[in-house]
């Protein structure tokens, strides 16, 4: 795999074209060959599927660090 192309559960990332609620902003919250992804202002969750989600994302505003991912998975 490339530099750049890894995605993380619990990523902040910004895709390149907004949501139809206003928003561009998504959270990662399955990883995978597929990608599912949370919209920050509506909640709509969107599977797209790896290659795709890579084209689309524009930037990775905020990676969790190790303590918030361990808190995040026990929660599940």
């Amino acid at each position: 795999m490339q530099p750049g192309n890894d995605v993380e559960i619990g990523d902040h990332v910004q895709m390149r074209k907004g949501h139809p609620c206003g928003s561009d902003e998504w959270t990662v919250i399955r990883t995978g060959a597929d990608v599912k992804i949370k919209c920050h202002g509506c909640g709509r969750i969107v599977m797209l599927d790896r290659f795709e989600f890579l084209k689309r994302r524009k930037k990775v505003i905020r990676r969790l660090d190790q303590d918030e991912l361990l808190l995040l998975r026990a929660k599940e």
